[in-house]
């Protein structure tokens, strides 16, 4: 296998259109998007049945074995003037404009002041996962990530090393099979994002930096084995590997910390480390993953396990992480998994206390942010409130009992939220799943004993169903919507829909990214930086420099360590 050393383009592979003078999508070249309601009911049902999908037929759609007729190139980026190297992490970024642009803005600024000291902007830019969300298209691609890194950096600077990006599928990316990825990362040998180049052939790759420092980058989607290209394409990479090199691994998922949960979760990428990097006694020193839309460090004897998916998507809480993580876990059934090793708990954001802060929000954001799954729950209110009234007024207590609508409606009830919290086995997500649905039930039962004081629901035909629908609907709306609130609050605390606590909050704030710096010693210092609050006001800047972002904010945008840099050797 060849190593490719990096070549500079040509200037005119990046032209771009003229600087644009509003926020118009017609001058900016692509349609800025709000951010998504996770809540929203045909979002939950097009992600559920392409899940579903996925489940079924995912190895039909599986595209890595494919790839093999691609070129498997290994990328030289260890040359350079200094003998040292920037480069970038950032994750979990397609979602929102604000958010996503507030990041790609302090990403393509050519330095970064943090405390007194300039961090100068990555020759590489990696991308570990969901770059655009909730599902993978062409268009997604193109409003939620192209466009607003496009207008972060239109071109490199005349005379300056070009920076080059690299991406990692995550789950979202991986919904169409990586059709769309694959056309916007690795299609042609003239790629660009604005003034980043893309030189990726696969969904995965290796990259050779300075000073024995590797990074090798491995898709592992939905739990999926490795496939044998794959491997093959790592194994001829490895040969380049020995005693005095050190590895950053990029995974899709920070499974160090989901094998809590499920033990199977680690064990792809302890096969890949046994199997492919251990033979050549080089050292994997930094895992690095996004996924959870936080920042977490866990740190060991031999490694730092490094989660970073604060890109744009909303900001997941941290207070439910251990304190220490095993791993890979002893309950692994993995016939020959490594030794388990202990790492502890170094730094998170946000912090646990702020998360928990966040998580009381949930009883004004959901309503706000996902107005039509509050609609959703009124609907299926009203129409219980309906059943029940029906039932009540018909005689005997069997066919009361026994009332076909209401039966339904209770079933429904009752298997919705047993669903949404997600059974897998363990009963605290049974317990609380049915205790939410007995809840709900009970609101339904009060709703039904005050619809039944009030005179209009013996008006004549069609007056008590427009009264349901125009005055209980609403109401019963808002109250249940609380209820489900309480509900996520309290879940949580047993770490049971703790994404969906957040998720249906969508905090745009609390953003963090990676700046790491490969030092001619042969010192990786890792910088965790954090952003407290995206901006959510742009000016044009129509007679910027061409490589100058398109859009700078209102108010600066403040971004600050979220722990001492770390440094590996």
């Amino acid at each position: 296998m060849a190593i490719v050393p990096r070549q500079r383009p040509a200037e005119s592979e990046t032209s771009v259109p003229n600087r644009p003078r509003s926020l118009d999508p017609q001058e900016l070249g692509f349609t800025p998007q709000g951010q998504i309601g996770w809540l929203a009911p045909l979002l939950l049902l097009s992600t559920g049945l392409r899940t579903l999908l996925h489940v079924l037929f995912g190895a039909y759609l599986d595209k890595r074995e494919l790839q093999n007729s691609l070129d498997g190139d290994v990328f030289d980026h260890s040359a350079t003037a200094t003998g040292d190297l920037w480069l970038d992490y950032v994750a979990d970024l397609g979602d929102g404009f604000d958010a996503t642009y507030s990041v790609a803005y302090l990403l393509a600024r050519e330095e970064l002041e943090v405390d007194g000291e300039r961090l100068p902007r990555g020759r590489l830019l990696l991308m570990g996962g969901d770059q655009v969300y909730p599902l993978a298209s062409g268009d997604g691609y193109e409003n939620r990530l192209k466009g607003p890194f496009r207008a972060a950096l239109p071109e490199a600077p005349a005379g300056a090393p070009r920076p080059t990006l690299f991406a990692l599928p995550g789950n979202h990316d991986w919904y169409d099979g990586l059709t769309a990825f694959l056309r916007l990362f690795a299609r042609r040998k003239d790629g660009h994002i604005g003034g980043w180049r893309t030189e990726q052939r696969r969904s995965y790759f290796a990259v050779k930096l300075p000073a024995n420092w590797w990074l090798f980058a491995v898709d592992e989607q939905f739990g999926a084995y490795i496939d044998d290209p794959q491997l093959l394409y790592f194994e001829r990479a490895a040969e380049h590997l020995g005693p005095d090199d050190r590895i950053i691994l990029m995974t899709p998922s920070p499974t160090w910390v989901k094998a809590r949960q499920n033990p199977d979760a680690y064990d792809a990428i302890d096969y890949f480390i046994r199997t492919i990097l251990a033979p050549t006694q080089a050292h994997v020193r930094v895992l690095v993953s996004g996924d959870l839309h936080h920042y977490a460090r866990y740190s060991g004897a031999d490694r730092e396990l490094i989660t970073c998916g604060g890109g744009g998507a909303y900001t997941l809480g941290t207070q439910n992480l251990p304190d220490h993580l095993m791993v890979p876990p002893k309950e692994s059934l993995a016939r020959s998994s490594s030794r388990s090793r202990r790492y502890e708990r170094e730094a998170t954001f946000p912090d646990p206390k702020r998360s928990w802060r966040m998580g009381w929000g949930v009883f004004y954001r959901v309503p706000r942010r996902n107005p039509g799954f509050a609609t959703m729950l009124g609907i299926i209110q009203t129409l219980t409130m309906l059943a029940m009234a029906g039932a009540a007024s018909q005689g005997g207590n069997i066919q009361r009992l026994f009332s076909i609508p209401l039966v339904l409606m209770l079933v429904l009830i009752m298997l919705g939220t047993v669903l949404f919290a997600k059974p897998d086995g363990k009963a605290r997500h049974w317990i609380l799943g049915a205790a939410h649905g007995l809840a709900q039930i009970g609101l339904a039962v009060g709703g039904t004993w005050l619809w039944m004081q009030f005179p209009f629901r013996d008006w004549p035909w069609p007056g008590p169903l427009a009264v349901a629908a125009f005055a209980y609907g609403p109401l019963v709306a808002l109250v249940s919507t609380q209820l489900l609130a309480l509900y996520l609050l309290i879940a949580a605390r047993f770490d049971v829909n703790l994404n969906e606590l957040y998720a249906g909050q969508g905090v745009e704030h609390a953003k963090s990214f990676l700046r790491m710096h490969v030092r001619a010693d042969g010192t990786l210092t890792i910088h965790a930086l954090g952003i407290d609050r995206i901006c959510k006001s742009w000016v044009p800047d129509p007679d910027g420099d061409p490589h100058m972002s398109w859009l700078r904010p209102r108010t600066p945008l403040n971004v600050h360590r979220i722990e001492p840099p770390v440094d590996v050797v």
